[in-house]
This record gives C-alpha cells, structure tokens and sequence, in this order.
C-alpha cells in the first residue's frame, strides 16, 4: 500500500568533483561544475511545491562548493530538513560558517586506525576526521559517524563503534553497494550481513535493517520493483539536471531549464518514473541512497524492517521535532 505519493527526498549534487579517492566510488573522476544559486532558488522554490521535505547536499565533496553555506541556509530558512555527508578534509575550514545549518551532519570514516582510513581514502584525512569531530562537538553541533561496511572492514566495527561511543556520536552502518562499472565488495555474505544486524541493535548504533533484508532478497528485482527512487527522491546534477530513475544509472537528463515542478509533473517524466526499478539494469540493485527513501513511502515488508531503525535515529537526533514543525506550516 503505497503511503505518500510525492517525492520526499532531493539528492541535489553540488558537484562531482572529490578531494578523496575513494576505491569503492569512482565519482571523483567525472569532470564537473558546481550548481549556481540561481538554479538551487528556483529549484528549492519548486522542491517545496513538490511537497519534498529533506534536501541532502552532495557530491563528489559537497564542502568543495564555495556557497555551501549559503546554499544550507537558504534550504534552512524555505524550511527544509537539511543533510550533508562529508570526508571532513575541508570541515574545520567551514565549521564556524556550518554551525545549525546542517540538521544531519555526516562524517565519513573507515577505521579507527589512522593508516587504515587514509588508505581506504586514498589521502591522508583520519587526522582531520579527528580535529571535525572536535570543532563539532565545540559548537553544539551533533555529528553523525558514516561507516561503510564492505567485507574488508567489518572487523573495524568495533574500534570504530568505541571511538564513537567516547566521543558520543551515533555510529551509522552503510552497508556498501556495487553499481554501474564499480565492484566495491558489495556482495557481503551471509554472515557478514548477520554481524551487521547484531551491531545495529547496540546503543547509539543506526542501521536500516530493510538494507540487510533487500541483500538477503537479492536486491530489487525487476518484475516485482522495491525500487521507487524517481517517485520517492528527485535527483538534481550539477550542471542543473533532472537525472532519471537516479545518479547511478542516469538513463535520462533532462534540462531543468528553472521549470523543475513543470518537468517533473510533465507526461514523459511521469513515463519514467513508471520505469523506477523496472529497467535490465535494476535487476539486483541495493543502492543504499535510493532504497531508503523507497522503503519509507510504501508499507510493505522492507517498511516494517526499516521502521525501528528510523525512530530509533530520528528520536536520538531530535529531527522529529523539523518534522512536526514543517508539517505545521
């Protein structure tokens, strides 16, 4: 039974330009320009209308974009819940100009160990990623931890978890995917998905168990979608483009040419959209960044198992309480 028939997601790529190089993800080698003020006003003005309330500012390194401060706090006071997911390299060059306009701050780390997560991250950032969670925690700010599990790191867990558990941090479990040309170790066995599972139950720990379920189902499956990443998420390039079904495939980009409510409503965009999870490439997808937003708009068995996860994030965080608020409005 599907809940909400509206998007409730923006993925809005500020650029794809990196400062990382990451061996799970290749976005750093695309050439890329930054979105301009211009197109993210009229796109966020239109993103309202759509009835979208979370706006999640990525990349590439979103802290690479000049404006990202204005470009939060412009989300901010138009009302929307605010995301931002960051290696931490270019934090504490921006912490002072990011304090309260990030409602879910992300900082990427592999491993407790310094030589581990620089080599992980193909730079030298564990030392940075260190000094953020400081500066944060010195401003008020509530950082999250974003761990990418793979079947190389599992056994970080629990260093990683004791470093958040010090610093009184929320431990969040991503479990990797592969797409497209990248095989990042998605496919984590059985029992390494069984650990993840376990570790999600531990205190100031969040892992969305509908993740580890889809695995266990082996992904969207092409005659019996999950997937609903066009209807549930819109996905904004760089270059000021509606991408379809998602970044990852990018079947379609369209020119949103400042009519983004216009084409997104529009009859050959609603053609797509009821494509979603329905294309040869779709088959066995598990792309975490999708499905999360799919499972939260239709009641169905993924719903019920990512429902714990997500009360369990949004009471520790307080982000019900933006909810409440913009519902209100």
């Amino acid at each position: 039974m599907r809940l909400i028939r509206r998007p409730v997601l923006c993925n809005y790529y500020v650029t794809y330009r990196c400062n990382a190089r990451c061996g799970f993800c290749d976005i750093w080698e695309r050439p890329s320009p930054y979105i301009t003020m211009s197109h993210v006003e009229r796109n966020l003005s239109d993103l309202k209308k759509l009835g979208v309330k979370v706006v999640d500012f990525t990349g590439g390194e979103p802290l690479l974009h000049r404006e990202i401060d204005a470009l939060l706090r412009l989300a901010r006071e138009m009302g929307f819940i605010t995301t931002l997911t960051t290696n931490a390299m270019l934090y504490p060059k921006w912490a002072e100009r990011l304090k309260g306009l990030v409602d879910m701050l992300h900082f990427s780390l592999d491993a407790a160990d310094e030589a581990k997560h620089d080599a992980s991250r193909g730079v030298i950032s564990f030392e940075l990623v260190m000094q953020s969670i400081v500066m944060a925690k010195s401003m008020g700010e509530r950082p999250d931890i974003l761990f990418t599990a793979t079947e190389e790191t599992m056994g970080e867990i629990p260093m990683v978890y004791d470093l958040c558990r010090n610093h009184g941090l929320m431990l969040i479990l991503n479990p990797v995917f592969d797409y497209n040309t990248i095989d990042s170790g998605g496919g984590l066995s059985l029992h390494s998905l069984q650990k993840l599972s376990v570790w999600g139950r531990n205190k100031g720990v969040y892992l969305n168990e509908a993740f580890i379920q889809l695995r266990k189902d082996g992904g969207n499956h092409i005659a019996d979608p999950i997937c609903r990443a066009a209807s549930a998420s819109i996905v904004i390039s760089p270059d000021n483009k509606l991408l379809l079904p998602c970044y990852h495939l990018g079947i379609k980009a369209l020119d949103i040419n400042d009519r983004l409510y216009q084409l997104y409503t529009s009859p050959k965009v609603k053609k797509l959209i009821a494509m979603e999870g329905k294309y040869p490439q779709c088959e066995g997808c598990s792309i975490n960044c999708y499905m999360q937003p799919s499972f939260a708009v239709e009641v169905n068995r993924y719903w019920w198992k990512a429902l714990p996860s997500t009360l369990k994030y949004n009471l520790a965080k307080g982000t019900w309480k933006r909810l409440v608020r913009i519902k209100k409005q």
